[in-house]
């Protein structure tokens, strides 16, 4: 065993002085040594239930021979962090996550390991961790957050966004306010909706890494202790059958999970999240591929915030894996890769019906023939840039208006709120990019703004920033390569015309060659706006969004 190295031996006999100051008995120390990787902490929503997890996967692994011992991850709650300077300190999160749990569990030497994300950034930064310790792992979320009710009608975060939007275009009260507030986010979990922790913690479960259900059990529900309880055990299956992380995360599991995105309508962040964790296999994942699979891939679900089911109305209907089962119908996926179930997708997948054809179309009746996310290139984002698809009105599925520049989100917000954006505008906020941010921040508040103000449907948002998967409308991303490094978007002026074609994956900006190149030659880069700390750091090492806003150390 692994941890043989920190228990066997007369070499180890300090060692094993710190495992009794720890009170471990002599049977404790004869077992394989498992660590519990906890995001618990108070501040958000989606992890302060995650001690009742912690202590069922606890009871899990020693019911199944091992010794767990917890150790943290921190967790931000992008909803808190939202509109101001913490959500600079969002995306970066993710590379901390991976890193400091790197660190964790080869300087303690654990024989296999259960991750329990459910935010954000968790559940990525801990997948990318568990490529690259390679030991047994099984992840288990603490589940998602149940809908809101208000007036009759099920509700989430992202309708309290947008209702700050309504109340200052007047058509929202106070008291709806203040009432829709008490009750939008009514128990722990992860936000409701299709957002980016659901997002991902459902393909956690099409990656193979988690349990059926990991991505669906509602937080509250006892099922989920039970899932907790059996990852535990699960965990010890796998170190004796010794399935690894690289086993089951290969580069047909990516796909796979590229695949089911699509048919679910996930984040756009996911597609930050996908080519980071392909990076760490050692897969060169370039976004543009994913207008393939949406292509071939058809949109069977609209969840909030682009439909009106919610995560709770998913798992009733058979969860990922009745989505999994009808995109086999038409051979959509990799059916032979493993999975920590110790089974393949396919023996996985088999029989998991579709219990409920509203919330999960029929793959013959689906509510598009392409994917939810598409990758949109031209000259505006040669790199690339991504959108929901899912979530833009049929009306803006194509659009053309003049730009309205904006250099940071607090001056687009202030335009959109003080009524400057018209029926017709494209807003572009820029500098926001991973380098520019730094951090890429998320653009939630000028979107929901946007749809509350009653524009969802005819004012388009680009940036070089990132948006919540609370966001809808046409609300395009990542737009490669950044400002900050003299991407085309730098080059945008008030009034420049911008086309927007999704069904054709284009995005142009209305501007002559001569005359961009007569920009790009004035242009000069910006200070930037962060000179200490981690996010100076960061800012130094960071690729733009296309490439997943990975970590690279700089070339000399």
């Amino acid at each position: 065993m692994r941890s043989d190295a920190v228990k066997k031996g007369m070499q180890q006999a300090p060692h094993r002085s710190l495992f009794n100051a720890l009170g471990l008995t002599e049977e404790e120390m004869e077992r394989p040594l498992v660590g519990i990787v906890s995001s618990y902490n108070e501040i958000v929503p989606g992890h302060m239930n995650l001690d009742k997890i912690v202590e069922a996967v606890k009871l899990g692994v020693a019911m199944a021979g091992g010794t767990p011992r917890v150790f943290p991850a921190i967790a931000v709650c992008d909803g808190i962090a939202m509109g101001h300077i913490g959500m600079k300190y969002s995306l970066v999160t993710r590379d901390l996550i991976a890193d400091s749990t790197e660190a964790m569990a080869l300087a303690h030497q654990f024989d296999a390991l259960v991750m329990i994300p459910n935010c954000d950034k968790n559940v990525p930064g801990l997948l990318m961790a568990a490529a690259r310790i390679n030991v047994p792992t099984v992840f288990v979320s603490g589940g998602p957050m149940l809908a809101g009710h208000v007036k009759g009608k099920k509700r989430s975060l992202s309708s309290m966004f947008e209702a700050v939007g309504s109340y200052a275009a007047g058509t929202m009260t106070e008291e709806d306010v203040l009432e829709m507030e008490q009750k939008v986010c009514p128990t722990c979990g992860s936000c409701s909706g299709m957002y980016t922790a659901n997002s991902m913690n459902c393909l956690t479960e099409v990656l193979g890494m988690g349990l059926k259900g990991n991505g669906t059990i509602p937080a509250v529900y006892s099922e989920r202790i039970k899932l907790a309880k059996h990852a535990g055990m699960q965990v010890m299956e796998l170190l004796r059958k010794n399935i690894r992380p690289r086993d089951i995360m290969t580069k047909e599991a990516i796909l796979n999970a590229l695949t089911v995105d699509m048919a679910l309508g996930c984040s756009t962040n996911s597609m930050l999240h996908l080519p980071a964790i392909a990076h760490e296999i050692g897969m060169d994942f370039d976004i543009t591929f994913a207008n393939e699979i949406s292509a071939k891939t058809p949109n069977l679900c609209h969840l909030a915030p682009a439909g009106p089911t919610y995560i709770e109305e998913l798992n009733e209907a058979g969860g990922v894996y009745a989505v999994m089962n009808e995109l086999n119908k038409k051979g959509l996926l990799h059916t032979e890769c493993m999975t920590v179930t110790g089974k393949t997708v396919g023996e996985n997948i088999e029989g998991c019906i579709n219990k409920n054809p509203e919330v999960i179309r029929p793959i013959e009746n689906p509510y598009s023939q392409t994917g939810g996310l598409a990758v949109l290139t031209g000259n505006l984002a040669p790199d690339g840039s991504v959108v929901k698809r899912s979530a833009v009105v049929p009306e803006m599925m194509v659009h053309e208006g003049p730009a309205r520049v904006f250099d940071c989100e607090e001056d687009a917000i202030e335009a959109i709120k003080g009524g400057k954006i018209v029926a017709g505008d494209v807003v572009v906020i820029r500098y926001e990019g991973p380098k520019g941010g730094p951090g890429m921040r998320e653009m939630l508040n000028p979107t929901s703004a946007i749809a509350g103000m009653g524009l969802g449907s005819s004012v388009a948002l680009i940036t070089d920033g990132r948006f919540s998967g609370a966001s809808r409308g046409a609300s395009i991303g990542h737009i490669s390569p950044e400002a900050a490094v003299g991407g085309p978007i730098a080059l945008v002026e008030e009034g420049d015309r911008i086309r927007i074609n999704i069904p054709e994956t284009k995005l142009e900006l209305l501007v002559s060659e001569e005359e961009l190149a007569a920009r790009r030659e004035k242009w000069q880069p910006r200070e930037p706006k962060v000179t200490t700390g981690y996010l100076a750091r960061y800012a130094s090492m960071v690729t733009s969004g296309n490439r997943g806003a990975i970590l690279e150390i700089p070339k000399h």
